[in-house]
């Protein structure tokens, strides 16, 4: 059993199970039906995306330092005590059942599922991929 950090849109893995949105908005121009048939998730979760203010601020990160930044904002949010119960319930999770989580960015180095898939690990999750 495993979690695994994907980008939305792209083709499933065999195993991947249900695919959680971890996105502050849901893909523009696709019908809500049409989510999970074309490979974006099953389930949309956006307690675990930055805020808005956080994600301008990621989206506008041109260097590490401002990539530091965001980090640290992101980090911060993801320490508020939802955010905190979230990720331990999904860590655990993690080693019952194959899911996965991710978000709409081409590179995952420059997206908040890098910071993601660091503090599930840091939970102790199961992590592949």
């Amino acid at each position: 059993m495993s979690l695994r950090i994907v980008r939305l849109g792209t083709p499933r893995h065999p195993d991947e199970g249900l695919r959680i949105g971890t996105v502050r908005r849901p893909p523009r121009g696709v019908p809500k039906a049409e989510f999970a048939r074309q490979d974006w998730y099953d389930v949309w979760y956006p307690n675990l995306a930055p805020s808005a203010d956080t994600m301008k601020l990621g989206q506008a990160a041109a260097d590490d330092k401002a990539w530091a930044a965001f980090a640290k904002r992101y980090r911060a949010e993801m320490a508020e005590p939802d955010a905190a119960r979230s990720l331990d319930l999904l860590a655990a999770l993690s080693h019952q059942t194959n899911f996965s989580m991710g978000c709409y960015c081409e590179q995952e180095a420059r997206c908040h599922r890098s910071l993601l898939r660091a503090l599930l690990v840091e939970r102790g999750a199961d992590v592949s991929g």
